[in-house]
């Protein structure tokens, strides 16, 4: 038999069935490994990811195992760079779980960074609901070239799943670890727009990426894009596009859908206009499907629109969803980017133990959350720069009736299980949690209690507050007019305003396009918008700008 170290392998991922329980055997691998191969990373599953799925645990495992030879050589890199620059602060990276971390943390846990750009969409647009003063749920919606990304804030609150996959959902791997719930689906400014088998017009998944890029990119794409049908309306201003440093080719855009118009059978107009009107309503059904499948009324929530394409189409999209306000700031086009300036450090801990409401295994669930807090408190410890500034801590448990499959997160009410009364208190916390996702509760089942988490959250500063004192409401002059077409109205010359040039408490009624370098505002005929203190446009979608 060939020796290990002659094969070749670059980690190593070791992932027994029962580890959870006793790790011993995991741990002697552990040491062999260190012996046999040394110098080669490994993940202990019972380390990584505590929980009683053996399936979700042994995926975690070897993803994270495969990531290490890569990330931990670039994040050892990128640290001793930029100590060797000078930088001798705390270098903290994001994370799938909304915060960030220490290098040398996420160099032990690198499958921690996977997701960790589109998670901090939330994170911004938790933070930019809190300073319009919006309240706590908003949906938050990043829409780029290639997918279109939609997550949630509830009660001022992140949502987090632990079923977020690499790859397509279901075909692709399963991560295992709690990530912030965001779902992506491919629809944005490069979704290509055909015609299906049966004649019916599609959009996506398909994409025409970055390059060859749409036809009006002009470099070589030949397909029709969301972003062709944008510039053939009139939306995009082809010499401004990225703030000038792209010129678009009307021109190529008019060819690709005016041929597509021709298979369909309808003039040009009403074509572009149904691409978009289609890419809205992908974008509605992927909506829906984190709101109202998990219990979230649209309506009772605000809208925070980012990515590059967001303005485009934004205002429809509310309109249909029953959304009266919809958040856009400034810089929507780097929204996760905003995000990390926003994020909380934040660390998990997590442990398995199994027990249900009939037979409360007391000892050893506080054992567990003994555990879990000791740990969330030497991580605390470990951190620089942060003395004196207030931590918030949570506790929950993944719970499910019995015979169920899936659990649902529960938070705790108490740090600790002392009595009868607690345990009642607890189920009690799972019933409401079932009732509001699956609008019932089975009181007369027993609960069972699965994985027990806990996680912390450390806010190294506050954003400073906005006030709206000395802002005068006005109506600005349009900088330009150009023709664009609305279903409402047809070809309409309609009103250009440059961002640069709006000043806070600006009002603009549509139809009208604001046009800012790194994204484009479309205000649809009966709608408004307004500049407000904080320097963001709040899109007014229930009705008309009233005098």
């Amino acid at each position: 038999m060939t020796p290990l170290k002659a094969r070749g392998f670059q980690a190593v991922a070791v992932s027994l069935l029962w580890s959870i329980a006793n790790p011993v055997h995991e741990l002697a691998i552990g040491a062999m490994l260190e012996e046999t191969l040394p110098g080669v990373p490994f993940t202990l599953s019972h380390q990584l990811v505590p929980i009683l799925r053996e399936y979700r645990r042994a995926s975690a495992t070897a993803i994270d195992a495969s990531l290490k030879p890569l990330m931990q050589r670039h994040l050892q890199e990128m640290s001793a760079d930029l100590r060797a620059a000078g930088f001798a602060g705390d270098l903290l990276i994001s994370t799938s779980i909304g915060g960030c971390q220490a290098v040398e943390e996420l160099i032990q846990r690198p499958i921690h960074s996977l997701k960790s750009g589109p998670v901090m969409a939330p994170v911004a647009g938790r933070a930019y609901a809190a300073i319009e003063g919006l309240g706590g749920n908003a949906i938050v919606c990043d829409t780029g070239g290639t997918t279109f990304d939609v997550g949630l804030v509830r009660d001022g609150s992140l949502v987090y799943t632990r079923d977020s996959w690499l790859g397509a959902r279901w075909l692709g791997d399963i991560i295992g670890t709690s990530t912030v719930d965001v779902r992506s689906i491919g629809a944005g400014g490069g979704s290509i727009a055909r015609i299906d088998a049966g004649g019916l017009l599609r959009v996506g998944p398909q994409s025409a990426a970055s390059v060859p890029g749409p036809a009006c990119y002009g470099l070589g794409g030949d397909e029709p894009t969301v972003s062709d049908a944008a510039l053939y309306l009139g939306y995009l201003d082809p010499a401004y596009f990225n703030g000038g440093r792209l010129t678009l080719d009307p021109a190529r855009a008019a060819r690709v859908i005016t041929r597509l118009a021709a298979h369909l059978g309808l003039p040009p107009d009403e074509t572009a206009a149904a691409v978009m009107t289609i890419a809205n309503e992908l974008m509605i059904k992927a909506i829906g499907e984190i709101t109202v499948n998990e219990g979230l009324n649209p309506r009772e929530s605000v809208i925070v629109a980012g990515g590059g394409a967001a303005g485009l189409n934004i205002m429809p999209i509310a309109r249909e969803l029953g959304c009266d306000t919809v958040v856009l700031p400034r810089h929507a086009a780097a929204l996760s980017a905003c995000g990390m300036q926003y994020s909380d450090i934040i660390f998990e801990a997590t442990r398995c133990r199994f027990t249900d409401s009939v037979n409360f295994d007391v000892e050893g669930v506080n054992r567990a959350l003994n555990e879990i807090t000791a740990e969330l408190a030497a991580f605390r410890a470990g951190l620089r720069g942060v003395e004196g500034v207030e931590a918030r801590i949570e506790l929950l448990v993944e719970a499910r009736y019995r015979a169920q499959v899936w659990e649902l997160d529960t938070p705790l009410p108490k740090r600790r299980i002392e009595d009868a009364g607690d345990v009642r208190a607890l189920a009690e916390a799972f019933h409401r949690a079932h009732e509001r996702v699956y609008a019932a509760r089975d009181e007369g089942s027993p609960v069972e209690f699965v994985n027990w988490h806990g996680r912390i959250a450390i806010r190294a500063f506050q954003p400073p507050p906005v006030s709206d004192r000395g802002v005068e409401w006005y109506r600005p002059e349009p900088d330009q007019s150009r023709i664009c077409f609305f279903n409402e109205t047809g070809r309409w010359a309609t009103p250009i305003y440059r961002g640069a040039a709006l000043m806070p408490g600006a009002r603009i009624a549509g139809p009208a396009i604001v046009e800012e370098p790194t994204t484009t505002i479309v205000v649809y005929p009966g709608l408004w918008s307004e500049l407000s203190a904080a320097g963001n446009y709040v899109l007014h979608c229930a009705g008309e700008m009233t005098p």
